[in-house]
């Protein structure tokens, strides 16, 4: 997916901006930039962050950054920031989205301004770089901001650097967040709360949908305000984003406890302890044995010095191998038992599989598995959350297709947890993971543990409604 920081301060911005972007590497490794201005010149250092962490790759470069502003980000997909000379001026830009329709955009941009793109190393064009050429197509930047996202069908949260403040602009539904916080001397924006408290910043202001607005150090200007038709995605609650953040006003942690504890009260079978698949299932572990007063226990911990996140490498074999080589059995706690894990989601399943393997042979009695939202029956349009290829891709999709043997059909009655359709798919994907019992939190359940209203929330990925 990404994610982005920027400052702008009285004073040196370097050091926020470095640790600010760093606190953003949950949500990507595949390139990491830094981008400050200052004596009429930009600073820019862009690296590959796959095979090492965002600091590494860039402590020896921050001596070499200087001046009061600064954007960086984390993206899962092109080099950014890039630096732009245009009409508007010279500027520096990132952006955090998809854009489904870049390539009629592109070819648009061809007949309509007769203009060039650069190709990244896959033969693509780089996102970022349509961005900017679409708003540079306006007079102003709250113009072209609102050209640029009108014309994308998907998402697009923006940050742009200029010499006299930052530019920031949250998608148009509210897709992703974007957040203010303040100190003394000093404005930033955000999309994880969680870079706040450690570089003493206080969180000031959320943009709502579609808000555009400028920030310099002594504050920040509304630009063009919010509209109502809030759709933030539901998986940052469940998984994507980092514990300690808010959006909207809520917790991640609190909501993943409560969506633990909605799973319990839904379940009657008898378990010895209850566990999370290390980090992302835990907090939803902790809601789940407060709520049934079972003992909560770690029969797996996660190596973390040096083993990455295990959906971010694009090669499937390497994703196994990393989520294999991070997770370390502990017999004692498996020998014997009847386990539940409680999982923020099965997406695929391929190394959930391969995890409840090793539990059998570390000599599990039974594996029960409780996935905190309901089964991933549509592939994201919206946000890059998942690498993959084909929606066959999907454990749920995989299951429908293995019962019907069709690829197009509605799939309405899989998204009902009342159906027999429904049924059948989990028990299928019960028998391909070889669980004890598998069962997925209900939708309702899962929205009312997130606490915001339906209509505010996009839920997709689960019942097509985006």
């Amino acid at each position: 997916m990404g994610g982005f920081f920027g400052v702008v301060s009285k004073e040196s911005c370097v050091d926020d901006l470095f640790y600010g972007t760093d606190y953003h590497s949950h949500l990507g490794t595949h390139r990491g930039g830094l981008a400050t201005f200052a004596e009429d010149h930009f600073f820019r250092f862009i690296h590959n962050i796959e095979n090492a962490q965002f600091r590494s790759k860039f402590e020896n470069d921050v001596v070499h950054l200087r001046g009061r502003l600064g954007i960086g980000c984390i993206s899962d997909t092109d080099d950014q920031p890039l630096i732009i000379s245009s009409h508007l001026g010279r500027y520096a830009i990132v952006t955090v989205g998809k854009i489904n329709n870049l390539n009629h955009l592109v070819q648009q941009a061809f007949q309509t301004q007769h203009t060039h793109f650069s190709e990244m190393s896959d033969g693509t064009i780089n996102p970022t770089e349509l961005i900017a050429t679409l708003i540079s197509r306006g007079k102003t930047f709250v113009e072209g901001i609102q050209l640029a996202q009108t014309a994308i069908n998907g998402s697009c949260s923006i940050l742009i650097l200029t010499k006299d403040g930052i530019w920031a602009a949250r998608d148009r539904f509210g897709r992703t967040p974007v957040l203010l916080g303040f100190k003394d001397g000093a404005w930033c924006a955000t999309m994880e709360t969680c870079a706040l408290p450690n570089l003493g910043f206080f969180s000031q202001y959320e943009l709502g949908p579609g808000e555009i607005a400028f920030i310099t150090a002594e504050g920040m200007e509304q630009k063009c305000k919010p509209t109502d038709t809030l759709r933030i995605c539901a998986f940052l609650y469940i998984y994507y984003g980092y514990p300690a953040s808010e959006y909207e006003g809520i917790n991640v942690e609190w909501s993943r406890n409560r969506c633990g504890a909605a799973l319990a009260r839904n379940d009657e079978v008898e378990v010895d302890m209850i566990s999370g698949i290390p980090d992302s299932g835990s907090a939803h572990a902790i809601g789940y044995a407060n709520e049934s007063k079972r003992p909560l226990t770690r029969p797996f911990v996660k190596y973390t010095p040096t083993w990455p996140r295990s959906f971010m490498p694009q090669q499937q074999t390497t994703r196994d191998l990393v989520a294999r080589m991070k997770l370390i059995p502990i017999r004692t706690l498996i020998e014997g038992k009847r386990l539940l894990f409680c999982e923020d989601s099965i997406v695929r399943g391929t190394q959930l599989r391969e995890t409840i393997k090793r539990l059998y042979e570390y000599g599990a009695m039974e594996v029960h598995m409780r996935p905190a939202c309901p089964p991933l029956v549509y592939s994201c349009p919206f946000l890059n959350f998942s690498r993959s290829k084909s929606e066959l891709d999907l454990a749920a999709r995989r299951a429908i297709y293995e019962l019907t043997g069709q690829h197009e059909l509605d799939f309405t009655p899989y998204t009902d947890h009342q159906t027999d359709e429904y049924k059948a798919m989990v028990d299928r994907i019960r028998l391909h993971l070889n669980l004890s019992t598998l069962r997925y939190q209900k939708l309702a359940d899962m929205i009312d543990a997130i606490s915001l209203p339906k209509e505010k929330i996009c839920t997709y990925c689960w019942d097509g409604q985006g």
